[in-house]
């Protein structure tokens, strides 16, 4: 890890919702950010947005290739990678089972979990060969699980096996790689208001007042309140933190009782 430079984030799906969000807080605790997304107009809007120090860079997390290419492209341009927040994500199919198509499966597990699989390989070989840090750190990946690693969202099939396998991912390349000083989490969101999520509430797949009302906390979570919980995985305080998965819930799971038993949500 470079001690004369900027610590540097690489962030996939960084143009909007929680990618953007933590590239925004790692930006304001000295980070330099390698935006990630396939949407490079917006990516390179927001990276120029951040300052000069920042890049955008298209990528497609499912394409070996691309992959590749990108994160070589990356450590020419800066010559380290100190994070990795494997965020990029796609919206699932919302229909029954029997009227689900399996090319939009295998699309949603290829998005979240090959890809967080391919950018981990690719990243870890460069964190590899740098030298540690005096907590004997050389990187720190972060993946994006979901209240869905843990529990069954009925018609989301595929969403509820690719975020339930993140978890998986995480722990296993989390005991390979400790003893290599390259630190592996994972965060487990409710539901936040991103746009997919604004989306699937405009399909019909989700009703935010039943969710508010199932939410402990009585509302979805800011973008902003996910990526500051990423910012700190990544950072030196979590420097004993590895193999973990960190839930950003507002309660969802701690949840054992009928939402009734919770009382009104307060406003005031």
């Amino acid at each position: 890890m470079s001690f004369t430079q900027n610590k540097l984030a690489v962030i996939t799906g960084a143009a909007d919702g929680i990618g953007w969000a933590t590239a925004q807080c790692l930006e304001l605790d000295g980070w330099d950010i390698a935006l990630l997304d396939m949407n490079k107009e917006l990516a390179t809007h927001r990276a120029s947005s951040l300052g000069p120090r920042h890049s955008a860079w298209e990528c497609d997390v499912t394409q070996p290739e691309q992959v590749k290419e990108c994160i070589l492209g990356i450590k020419a341009k800066y010559g380290h990678i100190d994070a990795l927040v494997n965020n990029a994500g796609i919206g699932d199919q919302t229909l029954p089972t029997l009227e689900q198509d399996i090319q939009a499966f295998d699309r949603v597990l290829s998005v979240h979990l090959k890809g967080a699989f391919l950018m981990s390989q690719q990243v870890l070989s460069v964190m590899n060969q740098q030298p540690r840090d005096p907590k004997g750190v050389r990187g720190s990946i972060v993946n994006i699980g979901s209240i869905a690693s843990f529990g069954g969202i009925p018609g989301r099939n595929a969403y509820c096996a690719a975020k339930a396998g993140v978890l998986g991912i995480t722990r296993a390349m989390a005991s390979e790689w400790a003893r290599r000083g390259i630190r592996i989490n994972a965060v487990a969101p409710g539901y936040v208001k991103t746009a997919l999520v604004a989306k699937l509430a405009q399909q019909g797949a989700l009703n935010e007042s039943a969710i508010n009302l199932r939410t402990p906390m009585g509302r979805m979570a800011e973008p902003s309140e996910v990526g500051q919980v990423i910012a700190f995985l990544v950072s030196s305080s979590a420097s004993y933190v590895t193999g973990a998965v960190l839930p950003v819930d507002g309660g969802w799971m701690a949840l054992g009782a009928p939402d009734s038993a919770m009382g009104p949500i307060e406003t005031a």
